[in-house]
């Protein structure tokens, strides 16, 4: 062992904190966005020079840090000279085992080891309800390479290529310094839309009458005003959240809000609500007709607003594909069942979104099973495919749960320019055989097998239980310790026979495909943190509803993310708080949509107070109203009770025949 050449067996790749901080730029070539306490070391893979070497261990002295090994180095620089084909390495140190080389299959494998796994997993790549059964055979023919091939993979010592990311991204608009909230709401949800939405309204409301044969009393044209304050009230009951709508106008002066009352009537943001529509019934085709569409409710939403959420933000290198849940009350046909979701029932929605600041790009709709011209091709596929349409050639990393990431997709994206990573099931078509459970068996926590084709790469590893990813923008044999779970003392593979003990965090490695999607699957996630804070709209009876109000909120996180970031994190002009989050963008946006505008009653209370001077000049006098006496309103206002028959028709009150009318009209 003296005789051998004594070389390092790692290559420390970033150890310092001071050489990364916690906000990469994406247009640099450095690691996608992973923190700055992970330590890394690249394990070299060398084949064996013979078919007999010594075989010798490198354990750590039970501190597991990375001093202990960088001490052990020394002692296994054997290794990096070459004789081992497995990677093994543990919680407690980092160990190669060497063993026999087989032409057929770079990796042994044992017959008798069982898969055992842990359900405890910090990490949960699990999407079982989701996972896809259809096979990828429609696209593969157009792939030059064939993934069943028993030779397609190799061993993980080939060099990846990975072009740099260089492309412009942020916002995009020409907003100024003194831009407010509506304003950048406006970037998301133009005036358009709301004009839109008044058309179809009134429409429906005709619509509804003719049907039943009978005219609403209640009901009124709506305007672009009117509904502008409509939208900003839903804004506000979702930041002032009461069980009922109708307590917002209530007269209780602890339950009842007097700026809702000042707005509109509760009646009338009853038949509002009603008559809410974004679409003309009378040519809405029906199902099996030509022309049907399961979005025809909402297509001219869908129609500006995914236009306008791809124009108002250019993605970033790091991006995310997902899915998100709508909560719902009742049962609708495209309700989804999904138990490995917090959410475990609701409208199930496909989402693109930046890894960063959770602004999100597409938004894809479910409502049932594909057409039969499109089944052929697997769902996953055509929901990846359609989310990242547009981002061709511009070398962008995207991030997958293991619904979508396969084999062939992973293909179809590096051919078009896309780097991806994400976790898989290992019974996909196209992944490798030595690396399914079966065949690996039993592994330790850190321990990890890897296969390589190209930029693809394969790896099975153990965190808290077995993991299987795919990934085409990391290197095989890089290894990053980061700091790990907490567990009592006897806990894992070893077992202290008294059971128990004081707690203690231990670091496992990881492979680097695993720390860049611990790192970076996290934009779906923080674009539902931001959506779920404050929702809009009121629980309905009809399903499009939810997706409408889900595309107003959605418009609203984007719109303060933009916000946000062109501002450098100043607040807009007149705001005098420590700090702009998100609940005062939503109170600005509220009060910027409502504006000054007062419903009938509250115009009819303004005249009332401007025309108090001369009451009988614009026509307000004492009058006598009924047979039957009631109270006076102005004694009532003042605590008092007294009954008359008289009062104004003009304000439809009863008042007292004394001084109570000069003095309510004053």
């Amino acid at each position: 062992m003296a005789a051998r050449k004594r070389r390092e067996l790692f290559t420390i790749l970033e150890t310092s904190a001071d050489t990364e901080t916690t906000t990469v730029s994406d247009n640099e070539e450095s690691p996608l966005n992973l923190s700055a306490d992970v330590k890394w070391f690249e394990i070299p893979f060398r084949k064996p020079d013979s078919d007999e070497e010594e075989e010798e261990e490198v354990q750590d002295d039970g501190e597991g840090g990375i001093e202990a090994a960088a001490e052990t180095a020394d002692t296994a620089s054997f290794i990096a000279e070459g004789g081992c084909n497995i990677i093994l390495v543990t919680g407690n140190g980092i160990k190669h085992e060497e063993e026999e080389y087989a032409e057929d299959c770079f990796y042994s494998a044992s017959n008798n080891c069982s898969d055992t796994t842990s359900n405890d997993s910090d990490i949960d790549f699990s999407d079982l309800e989701e996972e896809e059964r259809t096979s990828f055979f429609s696209f593969d023919d157009d792939l030059d390479e064939d993934c069943t091939s028993p030779d397609f993979w190799g061993e993980p010592d080939q060099v990846i290529s990975i072009e740099p990311f260089s492309a412009v991204s942020g916002p995009q608009h020409s907003l100024g310094d003194d831009a407010d909230s509506r304003d950048y709401f406006r970037l998301l949800f133009p005036d358009s839309l709301f004009e839109h939405m008044v058309e179809q309204t009134n429409n429906y409301a005709l619509y509804r009458q003719r049907r039943s044969g009978k005219s609403d009393p209640h009901w009124h044209p709506t305007d672009l005003r009117e509904m502008k304050a409509y939208i900003g009230l839903n804004i506000l009951m979702g930041i002032n959240q009461l069980p009922d709508s109708g307590m917002y106008w209530a007269s209780d002066i602890f339950i009842g809000n007097a700026g809702f009352k000042k707005t509109m009537t509760a009646r009338r943001f009853e038949k509002l609500t009603q008559n809410l529509h974004l679409c003309d019934r009378e040519s809405e085709p029906g199902r099996g007709e030509r022309g049907y569409d399961a979005l025809f409710k909402l297509r001219p939403l869908l129609d500006v607003v995914e236009n306008t959420m791809w124009d108002a933000y250019t993605p970033n290198r790091c991006l995310t594909i997902d899915t998100c849940a709508i909560a719902v009350k009742g049962r609708f046909s495209p309700t989804q069942y999904m138990p490995s979701k917090p959410l475990k029932k609701g409208l199930k929605v496909w989402m693109l979104c930046d890894s960063r600041s959770g602004y999100c790009h597409r938004a894809r709709i479910y409502v049932g099973k594909p057409s039969e011209e499109g089944a052929a091709t697997a769902l996953s596929h055509r929901v990846v495919t359609s989310l990242v349409r547009g981002l061709e050639g511009q070398n962008h990393h995207i991030f997958m749960d293991s619904f979508f990431t396969s084999v062939p997709l992973l293909q179809r994206l590096l051919r078009d320019g896309l780097y991806a990573c994400g976790p898989t099931q290992p019974s996909r078509r196209g992944y490798p055989e030595v690396l399914r459970p079966r065949n690996v068996g039993k592994l330790a926590p850190g321990e990890f097998y890897q296969c390589q084709r190209g930029n693809l790469v394969a790896t099975v590893t153990r965190d808290a239980k077995v993991l299987s990813c795919l990934s085409t923008n990391s290197a095989p044999g890089i290894v990053g310790i980061s700091p790990g779970r907490q567990q009592r003392d006897g806990e894992g593979d070893s077992v202290d026979s008294a059971g128990g003990g004081e707690a203690s965090y231990v670091a496992i490695p990881r492979p680097l495909p695993l720390l860049l999607y611990q790192e970076n699957m996290r934009g779906v996630d923080l674009c539902d943190q931001l959506r779920e804070c404050y929702q809009v709209g009121r629980p309905c009876k009809k399903w499009w509803r939810y997706f409408l109000w889900f595309y107003v909120n959605l418009c609203i996180v984007n719109a303060y993310v933009v916000l946000r970031e062109s501002r450098g994190g100043a607040p807009p002009a007149g705001f005098n708080g420590k700090q702009f989050t998100q609940r005062h963008f939503r109170v600005r946006l509220a009060q910027q949509l409502i504006g000054d505008y007062q419903g009938a009653r509250g115009m009819e209370r303004a005249a009332r107070k401007r025309h108090a001077d001369s009451p009988i000049e614009y026509g307000h006098r004492l009058e006598r109203m009924s047979e039957r006496s009631r109270r006076c309103r102005n004694c009532t206002n003042k605590g008092l009770r007294h009954e008359s028959v008289f009062g104004c028709k003009i304000c439809n009150v009863h008042l007292c025949r004394g001084g109570c009318f000069s003095e309510f009209h004053k």
